[in-house]
C-alpha cells in the first residue's frame, strides 16, 4: 500500500490514505483553524502555505502533497501570530471570523516573500479569499499593520487587548479577535470526536425535483451496510413540520407526498463516519412521478396553478388554503386614488428584482447530543430559543420546550439565512432516536439549494408630485416570490410594504403586498428584509419623475426630505435624531459634480421587530469567580453585540474589562434576546444590559457604603 509523507507545521506526517488535504488536517490532525467553506476550492477559507505559497487545502490531496512542507495558522512562529491578532483587532478587521485564518494565511504568504506590501500586492494576494462581513477594507489594512510590526516600524498596544479601558465611546478590541484570527474558536462543525466520543454524522438524501410526487422511499441496502445506524424518513418524526413562525415546512417528505422544492429532505441516513455516510447516500433509492413546477409568481397566480400548501399551522391554528398566497399585507393612508388624478405628474413603472444568496462563509452545521430528558443542539444560528421552539415543535414537545436545549457556537455569517432551522432538527431528531451525538453538516451546494433567499420581487409602482416636485401620493402591488414554504413571508412583505413610501413627507397611499407559494427556493430574511427591495423601486421611480418636473434626483429628493417633527407616510412621527436633509446637502457638491455618472438614493429601515409589536432583550449579570458575567442568548453573527455588552456593562458600572466576560450564550443558561435580526442586538438587548449593570453598580455601591 502506497504511503504519503509531507510536513505540517515542521513536523513529518505520513498516511496510507489519499483525501483532501482539507479534511485530513481537520478529521486527522484536528488543525480547526481550517476552515471548510466549499471543498470546491472556491471561498479560501481553507487556505493554508505550501512550500511557500498560500494554496486552498481543499484542491491539494495527500498524495499530491508528498515532499511538500505545509503550514497552518497554528504553525506560525508567535511573533506572526501575535502581529496578525494585534493588527487584525486594532483595525476591526474581524466579524463573523470563518474567512479570517484563511486570510491571515494568504497576508502572511505575501509578507515572508515582500515584508513591506503595497495595498495593491495585498489586494492581489487575497484574490483568491472571500469575505462576506468586511467589504476587504479591513482586512488589507490587517494585513499590512502586521506587515508594519513584523518588521519593526509599528509596535504592539497590549493596552488595546488586555487593557481595561473599555466603555461606550472607547476604542473597543472586539471580544473573539485573538480565538477567531488564531483558529481555535469553535463553529459547530470544529466540534469532533474529541468532545464526543460516540459522534456519529447525519446527512440528508433530497429532492432530485422541484415537484414530484415521492412513489416509494427504498432504504433497504443503505441500512444493512456496515457502519450505517440508520434511516429515517416521515414516519420516524413526531411531528413532521417545522416553522419560524408558520409550521407548514416538511422535515421530511413522505411517501405518497410531493415535493416542494429540490432542497425537500426524504429521508436522513446516520452512519459511524463520514465515508460510509456519503456511500449509504447513495444506496438510497427514491422513485418518483416528476410533475409540472410552479416556476414564478405569474405561474402561481393562475387560475389552475396547483396548489402548493392546502394547510398550515400558525399560533396553534390551523389555516386552510384555497390559492397560493401565502401572506398578504395592505398598508393606506390618505387617498392616493384622488391624490395621483389630481397630481401634475405621474409616472408608473414596474420592478423585477432577483432571488438573492447569503453566501455566508459557513456552511450551516449543527452538533446535537442526548441530554437529560430532551436532546442538547450546539449551533449556528441567529436564535436560540427560536431554534428550540421549532425542534419542540418537532417532538411534540410544545407544552415542554426546555426539553430542547440550544448553544449558540461561533457564528460564520448569517445575513438573515440561518434564521430558520436547517440542521439542527435533524441532528436532534438522529441523536434523540439512537441516542449518539450526531454531526449534521451540509455541502456548500447542499446550502445553496436549502436555505431561504432574498425574496424575489414583482411590482409595479405608481408616484405622483405637483409642479414643483412635491410628492402627492403613491400606489403599489408588491408581489413576492416565497418559494416553497413560509418562512418569514410575512413579517418581510409588512418591511417592504411600510417601507415602501421612502422617506418623505406626503400622506396618501396605497400598498398592497402578496407572497405566492412556488416551487422554487424558499424565500425568507435577508439584510434589509424586504425593504431593499421595494426602496430600491420607488428610488428608481422618483428618478423618473424628476425627469418630468424638470429637476435634479437631489433637489427632488431634498424638496420631499424628512425633516424632525414631520409624519412619515406611514404615520410614523420623524424624531429629533433625523437627518436626512443635512446628510443631502452634505453630499450635494460631490455628487453634482458627478451627476453623470453618480447615483442617489435614500432609504430608511427599522430597529427592532417594529410595526408596533412589543421587543423584549433581556440579560442577566451574575457575579462569578469575581467577575461580571453577562448572560443573554444574543447569536453575534459578526455584528460584535457580545462585545457591545462588554462595552455597557463597563461604562455603567466602572469595572475594568479584566472583570468582565460573556457567558454561556444557551436557552439553559441565559434569558430569551430575541433574534438576531433587524440590528436590534446592540439596541435592544444592549439595554437590557445595561439596565443589569446599573443595577449590580447599586449593589456595589450598596456594599461599599
Amino acid at each position: 500500500m502506497a504511503t504519503y509523507s509531507f510536513f505540517v507545521n515542521g513536523q513529518e506526517i505520513t498516511t496510507e490514505e489519499n483525501k483532501s488535504l482539507l479534511r485530513f488536517l481537520r478529521d486527522d490532525l484536528h488543525l480547526t483553524s481550517v476552515k471548510d467553506g466549499c471543498s470546491e476550492g472556491a471561498c479560501g477559507t481553507c487556505t493554508v502555505v505550501i512550500d511557500g505559497i498560500a494554496t486552498k487545502g481543499c484542491v491539494m490531496t495527500t498524495k499530491l502533497a508528498q515532499g511538500k512542507h505545509i503550514l497552518t495558522v497554528e504553525g506560525l512562529t508567535h511573533e506572526e501570530q501575535e502581529a496578525f491578532v494585534y493588527a487584525f483587532g486594532a483595525v476591526g478587521a474581524v466579524q463573523c471570523g470563518f474567512c479570517i485564518p484563511g486570510m491571515v494565511m494568504s497576508g502572511a504568504a505575501l509578507v515572508r516573500q515582500n515584508p513591506n506590501p503595497t495595498e495593491e500586492e495585498v489586494r492581489w494576494a487575497i484574490r483568491g479569499n472571500v469575505c462576506r462581513c468586511t467589504g476587504y477594507k479591513k482586512i488589507i489594512e490587517g494585513i499590512q499593520l502586521a506587515a508594519a510590526v513584523l518588521r519593526g516600524e509599528a509596535q504592539i498596544d497590549e493596552d488595546l487587548e488586555h487593557g481595561d479601558e473599555y466603555g461606550v465611546g472607547k476604542r473597543a478590541f472586539r471580544v473573539d479577535v485573538r480565538r477567531k484570527v488564531l483558529g481555535y474558536g469553535k463553529y459547530p462543525d470544529d466540534l469532533d470526536d474529541r468532545d464526543f466520543p460516540d459522534m456519529a454524522y447525519a446527512s440528508a438524501v433530497r429532492s432530485k425535483y422541484p415537484r414530484a410526487r415521492v412513489l416509494k422511499i427504498d432504504a433497504s441496502k443503505a441500512e444493512v451496510l456496515p457502519g450505517v445506524l440508520g434511516v429515517l424518513t416521515a414516519k420516524d418524526v413526531p411531528v413532521n413540520q417545522v416553522g419560524h413562525l408558520i409550521q407548514n415546512w416538511d422535515v421530511f417528505i413522505a411517501e405518497g407526498d410531493i415535493t416542494r422544492f429540490v432542497g425537500d429532505a426524504i429521508c436522513l441516513v446516520v452512519a459511524e463516519d463520514a465515508k460510509t455516510l456519503e456511500r449509504a447516500k447513495r444506496l438510497v433509492r427514491v422513485d418518483y412521478e416528476p410533475l409540472e413546477p410552479v416556476r414564478n409568481i405569474a405561474e402561481a397566480k393562475a387560475p389552475d396553478a396547483p396548489i402548493i400548501h392546502k394547510s398550515f399551522n400558525a399560533f396553534g391554528n390551523l389555516v386552510e388554503l384555497h390559492d397560493n398566497v401565502c401572506q398578504s399585507r395592505h398598508v393606506t393612508r390618505g387617498n392616493a386614488k384622488e391624490a395621483l388624478a389630481h397630481s401634475a405628474h405621474v409616472v408608473t413603472h414596474t420592478f423585477e428584482t432577483p432571488f438573492t444568496e447569503h453566501a455566508f462563509l459557513e456552511p450551516e452545521c449543527a452538533v446535537a447530543i442526548p441530554y437529560k430528558d430532551g436532546v442538547k443542539i450546539f449551533s449556528t444560528d441567529q436564535g436560540a430559543y427560536d431554534t428550540r421552539k421549532e425542534v419542540a415543535h418537532m417532538f411534540g414537545w410544545d407544552k415542554s420546550p426546555e426539553r430542547v436545549v440550544v448553544q449558540t457556537m461561533l457564528v460564520g455569517g448569517g445575513f438573515g439565512g440561518k434564521e430558520d432551522v436547517s440542521a439542527q432538527h435533524l441532528a436532534a431528531l438522529a441523536a434523540y432516536r439512537f441516542k449518539r451525538a450526531i454531526k449534521c453538516r451540509f455541502t456548500r451546494q447542499e446550502s445553496i439549494d436549502f436555505h431561504p433567499k432574498r425574496h424575489a420581487m414583482l411590482g409595479t409602482f405608481t408616484l405622483g408630485c405637483d409642479e414643483n416636485g412635491k410628492f402627492t401620493g403613491l400606489d403599489c402591488e408588491i408581489n413576492f416570490d416565497t418559494g416553497a414554504y413560509a418562512s418569514l413571508c410575512g413579517p418581510v412583505l409588512e418591511r417592504a410594504c411600510t417601507h415602501a413610501v421612502g422617506p418623505y413627507t406626503y400622506q396618501n397611499t396605497d400598498i398592497r403586498g402578496y407572497g405566492y407559494y412556488t416551487n422554487n427556493p424558499p424565500a425568507g430574511a435577508f439584510r434589509g428584509f424586504g425593504v431593499c427591495q421595494s426602496e430600491f423601486a420607488l428610488e428608481c421611480l422618483i428618478d423618473l419623475l424628476a425627469d418630468e418636473v424638470g429637476i435634479s434626483p437631489w433637489e427632488i429628493r431634498y424638496r420631499n426630505a424628512i425633516e424632525p417633527g414631520e409624519a412619515l407616510p406611514n404615520g410614523q412621527i420623524a424624531d429629533c435624531s433625523t437627518a436626512l436633509k443635512e446628510t443631502l446637502l452634505a453630499v450635494k457638491d460631490v455628487y453634482e459634480k458627478n451627476a453623470d455618472h453618480a447615483g442617489l438614493a435614500c432609504a430608511m429601515k427599522n430597529s427592532g421587530v417594529g410595526v408596533g409589536l412589543p421587543d423584549a432583550g433581556r440579560a442577566n449579570i451574575r457575579v462569578e469567580g469575581g467577575r461580571a458575567v453577562i448572560y443573554s442568548a444574543t447569536s453575534d453573527i459578526g455584528q460584535g453585540c457580545n462585545t457591545v455588552f462588554q462595552q455597557d456593562v463597563a461604562e455603567a458600572t466602572g469595572l475594568p474589562k479584566s472583570a468582565i466576560e460573556n457567558g454561556e450564550c444557551s436557552t439553559e443558561a441565559a434569558p430569551d434576546s430575541g433574534t438576531t435580526s433587524g440590528s436590534r442586538q446592540t439596541v435592544i438587548t444592549g439595554e437590557a444590559v445595561r439596565g443589569a449593570a446599573f443595577l449590580l453598580r447599586d449593589a456595589m455601591l450598596a456594599v461599599e457604603r
